[in-house]
């Protein structure tokens, strides 16, 4: 019995071990990818440095900055009062569904609700080219 229970708490830790691997895999993202996803952001956002704001924000250097903190671009109320800083957790929740991150947002966005689609976005928005 105990051969058993051993054996079946050793497949069960490598079958964790696999699951968790593909998780952080999938959550590193692919930036190649995340530049296709992100062509549905491009009317209303830039990424390139020194270009102006659209009807968004300016998303080069994102990761890591401050909600509501880029120049050139007037934020909403709710987006000014957020205090939110853009990591890769909080762009991942912002990305599945915006007004649930900041109620009031001006961003229509709906979100994209594939894992993978908002990984590879935020690999994307760490290094654009």
């Amino acid at each position: 019995m105990k051969k058993i229970t051993g054996a079946l708490i050793v497949a069960g830790l490598a079958a964790s071990a696999v699951a968790g691997g593909t998780a952080f895999a999938q959550a590193k993202g692919d930036p190649v990818a995340g530049k296709k996803v992100f062509m549905r952001c491009i009317a209303c956002h830039a990424v390139q440095p020194g270009a102006g704001a659209k009807m968004g924000p300016n998303l080069a250097g994102v990761v890591g900055r401050k909600s509501g903190s880029a120049a050139g671009f007037k934020y909403s109320a709710a987006m000014q009062k957020a205090k939110l800083t853009w990591n890769e957790a909080t762009l991942d929740k912002w990305l599945t569904k915006p007004s649930a991150v900041v109620p009031g947002t001006s961003m229509a966005f709906p979100g994209l609700p594939n894992p993978a689609d908002r990984a590879n976005v935020i690999a994307y928005l760490k290094k654009p080219n």
